[in-house]
């Protein structure tokens, strides 16, 4: 018995040698967020063993407020947790979709004590504690402006922050989510200004003015302008019995939110109205819009076609002429080409004709040449002969 008491004991005391109490690397910053928004915080703890690490609210804006201790998922699942234990234990919390009874104090707990969590046994080492404060704000009033722009041709956006207490680094404006790169102010004055010279339909949209704060203070106005709509092509081809397909699209803000198609007979538009027939079809979306037409005929489809886009300021339309063609069209350039093809070799052929006889007549010239003598062995021959003689 005491020889297990003795290597106990020993055992014990290798681990206070090799043991080290765990520590803070890096402590939670507290957090300023709107209404709504987002907060995360991060801690990490070493030690040997490696300490766990646990996440508590400790204190809010209600006295009778206690503390709690937050698990991935809490809140209704706004509460995620995320850890990692290697060669120290880092921790991370996020707290999403902040009301204001989230404010308050938030705390990172880290212990390595084996008891650290026995319900009947007090731990020999306390945890360790780091806290830092989570502050949700209403959203701060900006006075905006115009409020909105409706189809005017030129405006001054302009907006004043009116909490005096936050500390401003500067300002700049979005246009659709974009920085607008000239607006881009380091001054940190409460209020700011974008002038916009000539609206069009490509200026509009949602504008927000950002003042640098800690948080973000943002605040949206709407420039609004008539339906910009034109048809992808003014002009289109088709061929009899196919489809017919015509395509407008559209710009600007806001969208148009209803779409119609007419056509154009001796001025008058006829509306087409999309399902009462199998010959038409119109799909539809806020920025485009097709109109199909079935079996194309040359005596009934040929004409105008206008598309017409409207939102709330009000409606803008553009002209289509469509142009239908015989099934036969396609094949006159073939029958053109084969055309010029038996032509050409009709040339060919007849003057190869009439060249033939006079090639023949040469051949017989040449036929009727004298044949060649043997005039050379008879000279020989007489040479031979003289010059025996002598």
């Amino acid at each position: 018995m005491k020889f297990l008491w003795a290597v106990s004991a020993l055992l014990l005391g290798c681990w206070r040698a090799n043991a080290s109490t765990a520590g803070f690397v890096k402590c939670p910053l507290s957090r300023t967020t709107l209404l709504g928004g987002s907060a995360e915080l991060h801690c990490e703890a070493v030690g040997s063993p490696v300490p766990e690490v646990q996440w508590w609210f400790v204190g809010g804006e209600e006295p009778a407020e206690a503390s709690a201790q937050l698990f991935d998922g809490a809140r209704g699942g706004r509460v995620r947790i995320h850890a990692v234990y290697v060669a120290h234990a880092a921790s991370t919390v996020r707290l999403a979709g902040l009301a204001l009874a989230d404010s308050g104090t938030y705390e990172c707990r880290a212990s390595n004590d084996p008891d650290r969590n026995a319900l009947k046994k007090s731990p020999r080492i306390k945890w360790i504690r780091s806290q830092a404060n989570v502050i949700v704000m209403e959203t701060l009033a900006i006075i905006a402006e115009p409020v909105e722009v409706r189809n005017q041709t030129s405006a001054v956006l302009s907006c004043n922050l009116t909490e005096p207490s936050l500390l401003i680094q500067g300002s700049h404006w979005l246009h659709n989510g974009k920085i607008i790169e000239a607006s881009k102010s380091t001054e940190p004055a409460a209020s700011t200004v974008l002038r916009l010279k000539k609206i069009t339909y490509t200026s509009g949209g949602m504008y927000e003015c950002v003042f640098l704060t800690e948080p973000e203070m943002k605040k949206t106005i709407e420039v609004k302008t008539l339906p910009h709509v034109s048809a992808y092509k003014h002009s289109e081809h088709g061929n009899e019995n196919d489809k017919g397909l015509l395509v407008c699209v559209s710009h600007g803000y806001p969208l148009p939110t209803d779409w119609t198609w007419f056509k154009e007979e001796d001025g008058v538009l006829t509306p087409i109205i999309n399902g009462t027939t199998d010959k038409y079809e119109i799909k539809s979306t806020p920025n485009k819009t097709t109109l199909t037409i079935d079996d194309l005929s040359i005596e009934d489809d040929i004409g105008d076609y206008v598309c017409s886009g409207t939102n709330e300021l009000g409606t803008n339309s553009d002209k289509i002429h469509l142009r239908v063609r015989s099934r036969l069209a396609a094949l006159w350039p073939f029958l053109g080409i084969v055309a010029e093809v038996i032509i050409l070799v009709t040339i060919i052929f007849i003057y190869e004709k009439r060249r033939k006889p006079d090639e023949i007549t040469d051949d017989d010239d040449s036929g009727a040449a004298p044949l060649k003598s043997n005039s050379t062995e008879n000279i020989k021959d007489k040479n031979l002969r003289q010059r025996n003689s002598n």
